[in-house]
């Protein structure tokens, strides 16, 4: 099931509730079969920004406008099934959606981007380094170790289990989703709270998250991807997966990473170092949650923003 066309009351549309307005533009683009919602702001070198769960593309507003001041072209997507982008009925595995950003990517008529991944956006933004590292001129990864390293903090460490014990819930057919999506949303506000440190969201923030989640269809395909890194461990697709991410990220990469992120774990997260044969560097947050980049956004983009520009970023 695809999304309904833009204009007729569908997550694309006029008075959709993902076409937030701002100084940024909306539009679809079209790539890896399906089309993909982006807003864009600036001139210069692409930065592609991939939010996480359970959010949008809104998540990166305030980076956005950062930095496009500072020079770039900043696009912000709605992956596949969520926000304003096509809700497709498969390719949700990581190495999909992988092509799915690097496809946005070759649609902006862009050789390459410097790719800023949140949560799964940033799980798939190592995937996508490792896949197509000629379309990565640049990596950022907030709140999310290397798809190997969370794979084995998940299996090889209990309190990470723990922690990621929403992951395990998610394996249950039908209930996730209508659990998401109850009370107009109610639990996608519980999540964004509780997984923030104590800079705690704006309430029109959680607001414009529980009416995202709730546009038909979004539930189940926010679910998807995490379903699939689960149940695929010991499947051949899987076990191939994990074998392909052996293979170093070759482009500079920066790691970042809230100090009181109560699902992510920093242990989870800083051994990520070991699969980049390139300059690495590793910013942790003070007194940050799971949401650096929106629970001290000028801190977040101060940080982006210089490392995007250094051009010695190994120093």
């Amino acid at each position: 099931m695809t999304a309904p066309e833009p204009g007729t009351g569908s997550p694309g549309g006029t008075g959709s509730p993902v076409r937030i307005d701002g100084p940024w533009t909306h539009r679809d683009v079209a790539a890896n079969g399906a089309r993909f919602h982006i807003a864009e702001l600036g001139d210069g070198p692409l930065v592609l920004l991939l939010h996480g769960f359970p959010q949008f593309w809104w998540t990166w507003r305030h980076q956005l406008t950062a930095l496009a001041d500072a020079g770039f072209r900043a696009v912000a997507m709605d992956l596949r099934g969520v926000g304003g982008s096509d809700r497709t009925p498969r390719g949700y595995d990581p190495a999909n959606l992988a092509l799915d950003i690097t496809g946005v990517v070759r649609s902006l008529g862009e050789p390459d981007a410097a790719l800023v991944g949140h949560d799964l956006g940033g799980y798939l933004a190592w995937t996508a380094a490792v896949m197509r590292p000629k379309v990565v001129r640049r990596l950022v990864v907030s709140s999310m170790p290397h798809p190997r390293r969370w794979r084995s903090a998940m299996l090889g460490d209990l309190k990470q289990t723990s922690a990621g014990s929403y992951v395990w819930g998610f394996q249950r057919p039908w209930l996730p989703e209508r659990q998401l999506a109850a009370d107009d949303g109610a639990l996608v506000g519980r999540l964004v709270r509780e997984w923030s440190g104590p800079r705690q969201p704006e309430d029109e923030a959680v607001e414009t998250y529980r009416r995202a989640m709730c546009i038909p269809s979004t539930a189940h395909c926010s679910i998807e991807p995490y379903r699939w890194m689960v149940r695929s461990m010991a499947r051949p697709d899987g076990i191939q997966f994990n074998r392909r991410m052996k293979r170093p990220v070759q482009v500079p990469t920066l790691h970042l990473h809230g100090s009181l992120d109560p699902v992510m774990r920093t242990r989870s997260a800083a051994g990520s170092g070991q699969y980049v044969e390139a300059p690495y560097r590793w910013r942790l947050f003070d007194g940050l949650g799971h949401f650096p980049h929106e629970e001290d956004p000028t801190a977040f983009s101060a940080e982006l923003v210089n490392w995007l520009k250094d051009p010695e970023p190994d120093r």
